[in-house]
């Protein structure tokens, strides 16, 4: 019988460039000089992540792992270049054979080499969002859909209903019970046309952004020769932001380190805030599940906040129970205690925070250090009123300010043309709202209520309506139906108990049918309905339609030509953002507004632990974002959407949650 005689792996004495334990901290250090296995690293908030994943892959090539056995995945394809750019600068070589990337575009890379696989062609084209819209609205002529006959979403939102499907490892039907329960009497039409969709993807030889993930997985799956040749050939695999992989992600990981299970995941539980868009917090939190031998390396020492803010954002995240416990220490000196202002009203709330930003830049913080930051984007609409009636200029991270959004100026277009029966922008922005009018047919219904407007103004009842009525003739047969209901809600909006008050006109176009058209056109639909509750709220602070109109001007046209002016001269403005956007930036400033129960947290998330939890983790990222100030707000009462409506607010159960001790609070006293 022959005998085994074991060959000893020969490495040459490793000569390090670089002094790891001189250029890190004693955590970091930890993680980057782990030895082979999987590695769990939990990065808090501000205590250099990106530095101890650089220093990770300077490490492993220092040990002698070539550059092509290395893949580092990201989720923006600039982090991964800057992160090879500042590996390549510490060891003073160009990595040009290094995997590094997004993980659509390591997929891409993968599946042009396997595509023929797949029934594909290497030569696939890959559509963005507008091709993927084309050829699902192509999918859905198709099919023959009565779309007269039943409400069936946009093509749009079909494109975000087959995304989350395919992001969240789930069915179509289960993803419309989840979050499109309105559509969930039409899940087998709209999986019919997710299977025309798939089909026509492939006659095409056109990939989605998702196939890039999904037919990645496929191969691998598919292809036990395929599959080992590329758990052979990355030896090691790193992770930024693991928090924010979704299921078919996390997949991804577990089939590429099957065999040597060499993967380095790195992110923080605390900071898991886009289930909404498919990220899986489970990844994380059940990493030490799937990977038994897994270690865990915390790196808990903050170069950002001062000591008094992260121990505010300890005590934030204490609460949840599903986390990995960490304690962020400061490696900053001591500052002031984060402040917490209780406001009678948004006004007051918004008056508060113009005001101290001012002191503050007066102080010598410049407006472009400061961040206001909020749950969602209604919620700093009083605020955009009052910055730009001091002249305070401000961007918003979105790019879009509340006034301008198209869901707002969809509505406001039917008060401008009730007030104003000559407003021919407004009323081609009415109707081409209707299914199957476009600009030509705008064109021509515009021509024909023009010629009849000043008839039926003279005449006098219901004048609109009754103009709107004479050009049924010009009415292409498929807005047929809706046309009729435009003209009834015309001459509702005409009746002068309705056409007194913007809140009551607001409130009546949702209710006969715009709130429809936003269910079937957008896939955020919530979120803007309640923007437009807020409008109706906020509209009755004006004692005209008019007013209300003039505020609505002042804050988008004109102001925009302000902003660009001001952009010219000085590049120094406040920024707004949701909290979402905001994540990864930091400021020497920030206030958080609008922490009442049931706006942050959000009404919804409260239903479920799950929900409750990943807000207090969107709490915990906005209180991090802050640097040396730290300003908490809420006001007592808010405008309800019904006139006279005064709503009295709960401050939020997170800042229930929050020992006394730790917050310096304010009480604020109108000067007289």
């Amino acid at each position: 019988m022959p005998r085994d005689y074991v060959l000893q792996p020969f490495s040459a004495p490793v000569h390090l460039q670089i002094n790891y334990a001189k250029e890190l901290n004693e955590q970091q250090h930890a993680a980057v000089t782990a030895p082979p296995g999987p590695a769990l690293v939990i990065a808090g908030a501000g205590s250099g992540k990106t530095r101890t994943l650089i220093y990770r892959v300077a490490f492993l090539l220092e040990q002698g792992i070539p550059a092509e056995r290395i893949l580092l995945l990201t989720f923006t394809n600039k982090a991964a270049r800057e992160m090879m750019r500042r590996v390549a600068d510490l060891l003073g070589q160009e990595l040009t054979s290094l995997w590094g990337g997004t993980f659509h575009s390591i997929g891409n890379r993968v599946l042009r080499r396997h595509a023929p696989l797949l029934g594909y062609q290497r030569d696939f084209s890959i559509m963005d969002r507008e091709d993927a819209k084309d050829l699902l609205q192509a999918c859905v002529d198709e099919m023959n859909i009565d779309v007269k006959a039943t409400r069936f979403p946009k093509a749009e939102v079909l494109g975000d209903i087959f995304s989350l499907a395919s992001n969240k490892e789930k069915t179509v039907a289960e993803i419309l019970q989840e979050q499109f329960p309105y559509f969930s009497e039409l899940a087998e039409q709209i999986a019919q046309v997710q299977a025309k969709y798939v089909a026509r993807k492939k006659s095409t030889n056109a990939m989605d952004f998702d196939d890039l993930l999904v037919l990645w997985v496929k191969v691998l799956k598919d292809n036990a020769e395929v599959r080992e040749d590329y758990q052979r050939r990355f030896q090691f695999v790193l992770v930024d932001e693991y928090q924010d992989t979704n299921r078919i992600q996390g997949e991804l990981i577990d089939l590429l380190v099957a065999q040597h299970q060499n993967v380095m995941a790195v992110g923080d539980d605390s900071q898991s805030i886009y289930s909404w868009r498919g990220a899986h917090f489970q990844n994380i939190v059940k990493f030490p599940e799937r990977y038994p031998k897994a270690k865990i390396y915390r790196i808990e020492t903050n170069y950002r906040s001062t000591p008094e803010i992260l121990e505010l954002a300890n005590a934030a995240i204490a609460a949840n129970k599903s986390q990995f416990e960490k304690h962020l220490t400061a490696a900053r000196k001591p500052g002031m205690k984060p402040v917490l202002v209780m406001c009678e009203s948004g006004d007051q709330q918004a008056a508060f925070v113009a005001q101290r930003m001012l002191e503050l830049r007066d102080e010598g913080t410049a407006l472009n250090n400061m961040a206001v930051l909020y749950r969602s984007h209604f919620h700093a609409l009083e605020l955009q009123m009052e910055l730009t009636r001091r002249n305070i200029p401000f961007s918003i991270t979105s790019g879009i300010r509340f006034f301008e959004q198209a869901h707002i100026k969809d509505v406001a277009a039917y008060l401008k043309l009730v007030t104003n029966p000559r407003d021919e922008l407004s009323f081609k922005r009415i109707v081409r709202l209707l299914p199957g009018i476009g600009g030509k047919t705008a064109d021509k219904l515009w021509a024909c209520f023009n010629s009849k407007i000043d008839e039926a103004l003279a005449a006098g009842k219901n004048p609109l309506a009754s103009a709107f009525q004479k050009c049924t003739a010009t009415i292409p047969k498929r807005a047929a139906v809706a046309w009729a209901q435009l003209i009834a809600t015309v001459a509702q909006l005409e009746a002068a108990d309705i056409r007194s008050s913007a809140s009551r006109m607001i409130a009546l176009v949702m209710e006969a049918g715009y709130e429809d058209y936003l269910k079937e056109r957008y896939p955020n639909y919530d979120a803007r309905r309640e923007d437009l509750d807020q409008l109706a709220a906020f509209a009755q602070r004006f004692e005209t339609v008019d007013d209300f109109l003039t505020q609505l001007a002042l804050q988008t046209s004109v102001e925009e030509a302000e902003e660009t002016e001001t952009r010219e001269k000085d590049d120094e403005m406040v920024r707004l953002s949701t909290i979402h956007q905001a994540k990864g930036l930091e400021f020497d400033v920030v206030f958080i507004i609008m922490l009442c129960d049931g706006l942050f947290p959000s009404a919804r998330s409260t239903e479920s632990l799950e929900g409750e939890e990943e807000e207090r983790r969107l709490f915990y990222v906005a209180i991090t974002r802050a640097r040396n100030e730290l300003y908490l707000s809420y006001p007592f009462a808010r405008r309800g959407a019904h006139p006279g409506e005064e709503l009295r607010q709960r401050p939020s159960r997170f800042l229930g949650e929050l020992p006394a001790e730790l917050l310096d609070e304010w009480n604020l006293r109108t000067y007289s």
